[in-house]
């Protein structure tokens, strides 16, 4: 029986999971704490852990990992960022979903778009106190538009498919270009200077960190609107804010942010966040930031659950696992 110590778990992380607990040589323990260096003895007795998005395992965490006999680390999304994959080369292996729902991902960065530059969101307000005023909720249409869209794997493909159906002309930037019809490849100077809006499906690492900072923000449209469904640490959020307030950017539409972890998934309604820029963005007109939801539907919870048994069950049997992450290749 493989035991797998699982954190950061949530009601529908059990949910989805609960069905293959005890079955299929694997027992599942659910941990709502994050792993971290502090809770990292938790693990004592597990063969392997399973986490998300905001874990922390880097170099001391995965020598403890090491020490209490943990040989696997199976994350239940796409990205990777958030482990040491270089200092976990030939120590332990490591494993993710890569594809648990682009089209979920995808479909959530448009409505954000869609909330945004139609002003759902306010009319929504209004009219459940029965104003039914249309000032101030004048926006403008995606037909037309030049829309860039930065990595053009299968979320940003799809983005890019729900695009051109809204007729906008899509102009594109990725380090390994692919043949994709109606799209035209550019630099990524060339991306900020002519998109009227911009969207981010690309993963984190140390060549992009930050790819939105004051020096790119200057060369965009005046007006310009910037989604992210990727990860927060593609933009620099104190860049971005000043962006809004300069009125350089038009809008804002995030569904993740690179201090995320200290409050996303959790209740702060009754708190003061202690984060001035969070706060701020938040409370500017033009920015809609949903709790890195973006994954969240049935189809993807469901993809995700199977798609990390498999990877669980591939590596004790002694087997081949294609959702391996590899450090050398």
């Amino acid at each position: 029986m493989v035991k797998v110590a699982f954190f950061d778990a949530k009601d529908y992380d059990e949910k989805s999971f609960e069905k293959y607990n005890g079955k299929n040589g694997i027992k599942i323990k659910f941990f709502e704490t994050k792993l971290t260096l502090d809770t990292v003895s938790l693990t004592k007795g597990f063969d392997a852990v399973c986490i998300f998005v905001n874990d922390e395992v880097g170099p001391e965490v995965i020598d403890r990992l090491c020490e209490l006999g943990i040989k696997l680390i199976a994350l239940r999304c796409a990205g990777y960022n958030n482990v040491d994959v270089k200092y976990a080369y030939k120590k332990i292996r490591v494993v993710r979903v890569p594809a648990y729902s682009p089209y979920a991902v995808a479909e959530h960065a448009m409505a954000l778009l869609l909330t945004s530059i139609r002003r759902i969101h306010k009319s929504y307000i209004r009219t459940r106190d029965f104003n039914f005023s249309l000032s101030g909720l004048t926006g403008f249409e995606i037909h037309g538009k030049t829309v860039g869209v930065v990595g053009t794997g299968k979320i940003g493909r799809i983005f890019i498919d729900i695009c051109k159906g809204f007729g906008a002309k899509i102009i594109a930037y990725d380090k390994y270009p692919a043949d994709i019809e109606g799209v035209e490849y550019v630099d990524l100077d060339t991306l900020w200077e002519r998109s009227d809006i911009i969207s981010f499906h690309c993963p984190l690492t140390e060549e992009n960190h930050h790819m939105v900072s004051e020096e790119s923000i200057k060369k965009m449209k005046k007006g310009v609107v910037i989604i992210n469904t990727s990860r927060g640490g593609l933009i620099d959020s104190e860049a971005l804010l000043n962006g809004l307030k300069d009125r350089k950017i038009g809008a804002a539409c995030l569904d993740v942010y690179e201090e995320e972890a200290s409050f996303f998934f959790k209740d702060f309604s009754g708190h003061i966040v202690n984060d001035d820029i969070l706060a701020r963005l938040i409370s500017l007109p033009n920015v809609i930031i949903s709790s890195h939801q973006a994954f969240l539907t049935d189809e993807a919870l469901e993809n995700i659950a199977n798609t990390t048994i498999d990877n669980i069950n591939k590596c004790f049997a002694g087997e081949k696992c294609d959702n391996e992450v590899c450090y050398t290749c």
